[in-house]
């Protein structure tokens, strides 16, 4: 469940200064969005994936809907708005870092119809992130079984919505607007938590084991568009795939975040949001050759 964009792309050599102006090399248009994302790359890590959003009547949406068709994606749920589909502009440096300014657009109207509501309480893993309204959010925690958020853009949250969070995954950045300076603050909030560090790994914290580091993989960075909602999108596929009653048990965290992690890594290697998501094949490949 989430937001949906058209992103436009503008590779330039530095991101601008306050005040300042720069000449982009070009521009590219393609679908993305931090919800849209995370759907694509859980249901091409695969994971038999539904997506709940809102976009707007227009050539923005119907490119968002090809796209995520083509990857596998139920599109059932998705609602369509008067207002225009959402819009993300992205400047991209020679180093691949980016900078991103959003307009939601449709991605405010999205509630939780009756239905939407029903496939919530009914999956086994519901996932979702900050880019839409908090009491949809809200909404989504109190119904699943088991639910996931991706605390991004970084907010301050209510005791109320982290009370049904059974997973929070932030990076450094937004760790801090929930939990404070120390990562493990967190679980003074969360009963788990997974914290990215870029190029650096990620850790697992859990008020039932000990702290885990997941070491980073070395590549080389085009771009790191979508790299944190292909994260998400592929460690929410990988633990809807274990067998247990609760996904996070055992090993179950700790692999699913490794695998998470590659996925990441072959991410940022191909430019844009949606084109750079791998599919499930590539990532075991890779995955085999890290970790295993």
């Amino acid at each position: 469940m989430g937001s949906a964009n058209v992103d436009l792309v503008l590779p330039v050599q530095r991101i601008p200064r306050p005040g300042e102006t720069v000449l982009a090399s070009g521009l590219t248009r393609g679908p993305g969005g931090k919800g849209a994302n995370q759907a694509v790359a859980a249901a091409r890590a695969g994971a038999s994936t539904a997506f709940v959003a809102s976009l707007g009547d227009d050539d923005g949406g119907a490119l968002l809907r090809a796209a995520l068709d083509e990857s596998g994606v139920d599109l059932s749920l998705v609602s369509s708005s008067a207002k225009p589909t959402g819009t993300a502009i992205i400047t991209v440096d020679a180093e691949g870092e980016n900078s991103i300014t959003v307009a939601p657009s449709a991605n405010a109207e999205l509630k939780l119809s009756a239905e939407a509501l029903q496939a919530v309480s009914e999956a086994k893993i519901v996932l979702s992130q900050l880019e839409i309204p908090f009491d949809t959010v809200q909404a989504a925690a109190e119904a699943s079984s088991y639910f996931i958020l991706n605390a991004a853009p970084a907010a301050e949250l209510s005791d109320e919505l982290l009370g049904h969070v059974d997973l929070l995954v932030v990076n450094e950045t937004e760790a801090e607007a929930v939990g404070g300076p120390e990562m493990a603050s967190l679980l003074r909030r969360v009963p788990a938590a997974v914290v990215t560090l870029g190029a650096d790994g990620a850790v697992i914290l859990s008020r039932d084991a000990a702290e885990i580091r997941i070491p980073g993989v070395s590549v080389e960075v085009v771009d790191t568009t979508a790299a944190g909602d292909t994260f998400c999108g592929v460690l929410a596929a990988s633990l809807a795939a274990s067998s247990t009653t609760s996904p996070v048990t055992g090993g179950d965290l700790t692999n699913a975040v490794r695998r998470a992690n590659v996925a990441a890594s072959l991410s940022v290697q191909t430019a844009g949001a949606i084109p750079s998501v791998p599919h499930g094949d590539v990532i075991d490949a890779r995955l085999a050759e890290v970790y295993l």
